[in-house]
């Protein structure tokens, strides 16, 4: 009897259910292992098409509510936290409004300021901007200081100029020389040397930087010369205490220091009507009036005065030409007033002169002039006021001859040669 071959069934695929009672039987004729090897784990049965229907047709899980602010109360926290700046910061806002320049925005941003100011000291706010201050040696930044140290009294004539006095207060006539005797000598100079060096101290607006540190190089050269440094200021003046007061610094710097002479530059941006720290009672009309003279000439006699008093000789180096014509026009007028002071005292005043040392060929001004050796020079600064290093140079030369006509700086190289040679 022959066997009957049994049809091999083709293998399940993945997803394919089966019948209860139902087996499988292995293909072929092999046989059915004992213990079926290690199968990696079988991918998890993918969804059918009604599945993936319900799926998406069922409503998504609640979320949890998340409270949307609206615009409005965005903008309240926006302005709140513009305001609290503003009150932080309000003594620096009221000072910056008070250095502006004479006119209606600096009305308005006092008017805005002022206010500020107030609620923010009432309020004690202004108490971490000082104490930020006072971390980086910068307490008292914010204080608007006008004060220019100085009397309203009426100035007082040189002791060079005066007759002695006598115990009445009346004053009493020099007898003159009689006829025939020796004409009186001259004072000595004072005399400098390497050990005991004529100390020169530089300050001023941003025109005394150039010439400056050729001072400091100048004086460099020489064995009986050093110099204390250079403090020249962008934007200051004497008109306005309230930016930076220079009264008050040279009057520190004069006791700190302890300089033999004083090298000052001031006037680039006084040409202006407006000033702080008037007295009661005085006003100024207009740039250059009768006022503005008396008050700036008083300005300069205090800085004169102080560095007097110190034991310092002044050298002040005066406004160059411009090529602003009208700007030229009020340096004249600044000069002038200057010019006049340091004239009445001549002993313990230099006044250099720039306006003719900077003339072109016409006597105006010129960017370029001819040098020391004949060759033509830049000497002005593209921006036709400040100084190039060698027109700083020029001023440097100008203020050491007038230095070395006060003073002896050299003869202590004669002194030097003759004990080396006895």
């Amino acid at each position: 009897m022959t066997q009957t071959e049994i049809p091999k069934l083709p293998p399940l695929r993945d997803g394919d259910a089966l019948e209860p009672g139902r087996s499988v039987e292995p293909a072929g004729d092999a046989p059915t292992p004992s213990s079926p090897p290690d199968e990696p784990p079988t991918r998890p049965r993918s969804r059918t098409r009604t599945e993936r229907r319900d799926h998406r047709s069922r409503p998504p899980a609640p979320q949890p509510e998340r409270r949307l602010w609206s615009a409005g109360h965005g903008l309240v926290v926006m302005v709140l936290a513009l305001a609290l700046a503003l009150l932080l910061n309000a003594p620096g806002a009221h000072k910056r409004a008070f250095n502006e320049p004479d006119g209606w925005k600096r009305d308005v941003a006092l008017a805005i300021t002022g206010p500020l100011e107030w609620v923010s000291h009432a309020l004690l706010l202004d108490r971490p901007r000082a104490a930020v201050q006072a971390a980086i040696g910068r307490s008292g930044a914010d204080e608007i200081d006008t004060d220019v140290g100085i009397d309203v009294a009426a100035p007082t004539t040189p002791a060079a100029a005066q007759g002695s006095a006598g115990s009445s207060g009346a004053a009493t006539r020099s007898t003159p020389p009689a006829a025939g005797a020796a004409a009186a000598k001259p004072p000595a100079k004072p005399a400098f040397s390497p050990q005991r060096k004529l100390r020169i101290w530089v300050a001023g607006d941003s025109l005394v930087i150039t010439p400056g540190y050729a001072i400091v190089r100048a004086a460099g050269a020489s064995a009986a010369m050093e110099t204390l440094g250079v403090d020249g200021r962008v934007a200051t003046g004497l008109t306005r205490p309230d930016v930076f007061n220079w009264f008050r610094e040279i009057r520190s710097q004069l006791a700190n220091r302890k300089p033999n002479v004083v090298v000052l530059a001031f006037g680039g941006n006084d040409d202006k009507a407006y000033m702080t720290g008037l007295p009661d009672g005085v006003s100024i009309g207009r740039f250059g009036d009768g006022a503005w003279q008396k008050e700036y000439r008083r300005r300069v006699r205090a800085l004169f005065d102080a560095a007097e008093r110190a034991g310092a000789h002044t050298v002040w180096i005066g406004l160059p030409q411009t090529r602003n014509a009208e700007q030229t026009a009020r340096f004249d007028v600044v000069n002038a007033a200057v010019a006049a002071e340091a004239n009445r005292r001549p002993d313990s005043v230099t006044y250099v002169d720039t306006y003719l040392l900077f003339a072109g060929r016409d006597g105006g001004f010129a960017e370029a002039i001819a040098g020391p050796t004949g060759d033509t020079v830049k000497v002005r600064a593209s921006d036709g006021v400040h100084f190039e290093r060698s027109g700083g140079d020029m001023i440097a030369r100008e203020v050491l001859k007038a230095l070395n006509q006060k003073f002896d700086l050299t003869s202590w190289k004669t002194k030097q040669k003759q004990a080396a040679s006895g």
